[in-house]
């Protein structure tokens, strides 16, 4: 029992992280303007994603541009892309091993001994999805902050940490997170069943009556008259 409520644990936080993934690479707020010094327009602000840019203004106004060419991005740009449609993909089939490697699925049979290496291979995933969804997350609020604190910058062409980018590291958490349970889980032990143990058949000794035994001589009484 224990075991099955792991392995739910496991599936729905590897289910969270790749529909955090996953909206995490399709979100323009991984740079947001900053208001600092003369850049001080609150009623607007700019968003800088992964495949487009957005301005937003009071109150309900939103207007978005795709990037026009791909080759016209900056290479961190083009690298954090790269890496996270990989992210989201490792994901996808990590669920989709968990899933198959669950208890309560019949795809590959009821044998817990070919569902662990599925679970393993799910965890092990799910442990590199993570790690995958990291770096370029990471790589960017670093970016964000180095610029933000950098002196010879101006202060219109800061920007700030997004809300994407806190949502990548809690999708990227949430990935290792499963990947560690199910893994844990795969070198489990299933629940204790019950066997039925038959003794081997003895063999049964014919046993001798005292009218089974013959005397050695018969004698008449005949004889001793």
């Amino acid at each position: 029992m224990a075991r099955a409520a792991l392995q739910y644990a496991g599936l729905l936080l590897g289910g969270v992280g790749l529909v955090g993934t996953v909206a995490v690479t399709v979100m323009p707020q991984w740079k947001v303007s900053a208001f600092i010094g003369a850049n001080l327009v609150v009623f607007e602000s700019l968003w800088e994603g992964l495949w487009m840019s957005c301005k937003s203004q009071a109150p309900f106004r939103l207007q978005c541009k795709v990037y026009d060419s791909l080759l016209a991005l900056p290479p961190d740009l083009q690298a954090a892309r790269g890496l996270m449609c990989a992210a989201a993909v490792l994901a996808a089939l990590a669920f989709a091993a968990a899933v198959l490697g669950m208890k309560c699925t019949r795809c590959v049979g009821d044998d817990d001994a070919a569902k662990s290496p599925l679970l393993l291979a799910a965890g092990v995933t799910f442990v590199l999805a993570g790690l995958v969804a990291l770096t370029p997350v990471s790589w960017v609020a670093s970016g964000v902050v180095r610029d933000f604190y950098n002196p010879t910058l101006d202060d219109g062409r800061k920007r700030e940490l997004g809300e994407a980018l806190y949502l990548g590291w809690a999708s990227a958490l949430a990935l290792v997170a499963a990947g560690a349970v199910l893994s844990c889980v795969s070198y489990a032990r299933g629940e204790s069943r019950s066997y039925r143990y038959s003794l081997p058949p003895q063999r049964a000794t014919p046993r001798s009556g005292p009218s089974d035994k013959k005397p050695l001589s018969v004698y008449s009484r005949s004889q001793y008259v």
